[in-house]
């Protein structure tokens, strides 16, 4: 029924994610253009979970469940959809992909200040976000279908602090108060 929808809405958003990227557009904060088209499709997915609830694999197929996915995923000024789409896909965890589940979780933990549980996110250094514990990121990778990272990758995690990437963080923590993330 929505299948076609959350797909075209999810290709629109990666084109122009792509098109930004080769323009050099997306750095130095959050592109107005790429804002726009998160808020759209969340508004939009938003009025489809009201209809059928969270667009499981059964509902709406295996690549429009990951689509819905993405588009929450990157709903990064929208913190209540995230969590609340979290809520209904972990409620719904034996009919959605588990991957995403991991990857929803790790974004909200980090846009919040916290330290994530799966080690999906990583800075703009391509550094790993802090993680819960070191010792067991790998083993509960596993346990959703992700690779192992490399020790490399586990002992060179980001502190979260401004002085470990050498950046002013003062934008982006704006950002995250004026988006709700942080008060």
């Amino acid at each position: 029924m929505f299948d076609d929808e959350l797909l075209s809405m999810a290709a629109y958003d990666l084109k122009v994610r792509q098109r930004l990227l080769d323009e050099g557009k997306l750095t130095g904060g959050y592109n107005p253009e790429m804002e726009s088209v998160h808020r759209r499709n969340a508004a939009r997915l938003r009025e489809i979970v009201g209809e059928i609830g969270w667009p499981t694999i059964s509902k709406v197929g295996p690549e429009a469940s990951e689509a819905a996915w993405l588009i929450v995923q990157h709903s990064i000024g929208e913190p209540e959809l995230m969590r609340a789409s979290l809520a209904m896909m972990t409620a719904a965890s034996d009919d959605v992909d588990p991957k995403h589940i991991a990857y929803l979780h790790d974004r909200i933990c980090v846009f919040e200040g916290r330290p994530q549980r799966y080690g999906t996110q990583f800075d703009e250094n391509l550094r790993m976000c802090p993680v819960e514990d070191r010792t067991e990121v790998n083993r509960l990778r596993r346990t959703v279908g992700l690779a192992e990272h490399s020790d490399d990758v586990i002992l060179d995690v980001h502190d979260g602090s401004a002085a470990d990437d050498g950046a002013d963080r003062t934008e982006y923590e704006q950002w995250r108060k004026k988006a709700g993330w942080t008060k």
